[in-house]
């Protein structure tokens, strides 16, 4: 794991592959982190001939946490939102784009194809959008538009994404109590659940940081993000979008309102797959991904 400063704050990263190949950039998803950009997975990408970068996200693992602001009041969040006022948050969805820009700039990387899971793939469509110069081709997983008329998550899952956990360093057993469940609630049908791997990421994840209040300052900057769609529209890179027909945290519908509201994206709907992207799915994800970002390699060469 390396440091590096970029728009002003530390972010955490590593890299797989030739320095000087064709990068993918990986943004990890709602309170998770980049090793949940599996090795095997940024191994994939490099033995296809690419560099994979992953990273922390502002507020996650081992970059910066913005622990000067307090844990967002979401009542007082709704409430706004619902009287049409913009709240006070600590970042939008737009800083943290502008950070994964900055990661850029400090290594030297002019273009990228860029993957994004959950709220990274809300970030990775911001880039495509605000930064089209730096984006060669976008993946987009898991993800959503904003769009206010798409269904939301089931109700249980909502609420066992929002009950707090006993602190890892204190409770372990508890914290797992807590957290497997809803791992397993959101990980789909078509493949097995495997605890023990789950266990060990999730074990992981607290033993590099673990943070609710920072969890609590994405979602802020997921609430504020409003209606992406038209800025969607404007997106030229070609664009996959993947997900999961069993997705009980960010429904199928969100998907395809992604995709069609991407010009020309392609849709690729995954049966049986969660909010998880489980081992025997990795490979059919680096095989659709590398086959867009060959298509935006050659559109770029061909400009």
């Amino acid at each position: 794991m390396n440091i590096i400063m970029a728009n002003g704050i530390e972010l955490a990263w590593d890299s797989f592959g030739d320095a000087d190949a064709e990068t993918f950039l990986l943004i990890s998803g709602l309170g998770t982190q980049m090793i949940r950009w599996s090795v095997g997975f940024c191994e994939g990408l490099a033995g296809r001939g690419y560099r994979a970068i992953r990273f922390d996200n502002r507020d996650a693992g081992c970059s910066t946490h913005f622990t000067a602001w307090a844990a967002p009041d979401f009542g007082a969040l709704v409430s706004a939102l619902m009287a049409g006022r913009r709240p006070d948050v600590p970042y939008t969805l737009n800083d943290m784009a502008t950070d994964a820009i900055g990661l850029l700039d400090a290594l030297g990387i002019a273009r990228v194809h860029v993957v994004g899971r959950s709220m990274g793939g809300m970030i990775a469509q911001v880039l495509a959008s605000e930064h089209a110069d730096r984006v060669v081709s976008l993946t987009s997983i898991m993800s959503s538009t904003g769009n206010p008329a798409l269904p939301q998550a089931a109700s249980d899952v909502m609420a066992m994404m929002m009950r707090p956990a006993p602190d890892p360093a204190v409770d372990p057993d508890g914290f797992l109590r807590m957290r497997l469940p809803f791992a397993r609630r959101i990980a789909g049908t078509a493949y097995p659940f495997d605890e023990d791997v789950h266990r060990a990421l999730l074990l992981e994840e607290a033993r590099r940081c673990y943070d609710t209040d920072g969890t609590a300052r994405q979602i802020a900057a997921m609430a504020v993000a409003g209606d992406r769609r038209a800025r969607l529209a404007t997106i030229k890179a070609p664009t996959l979008v993947i997900h999961g027909t069993d997705d009980p945290l960010i429904p199928p519908a969100c998907g395809h309102d992604t995709a069609v509201s991407i010009p020309s994206s392609i849709y690729r709907p995954i049966e049986g797959m969660g909010h998880d992207l489980p081992p025997e799915l990795e490979q059919t994800v680096i095989d659709a991904i590398c086959d867009v970002a060959k298509k935006g390699s050659h559109q770029a060469v061909s400009r």
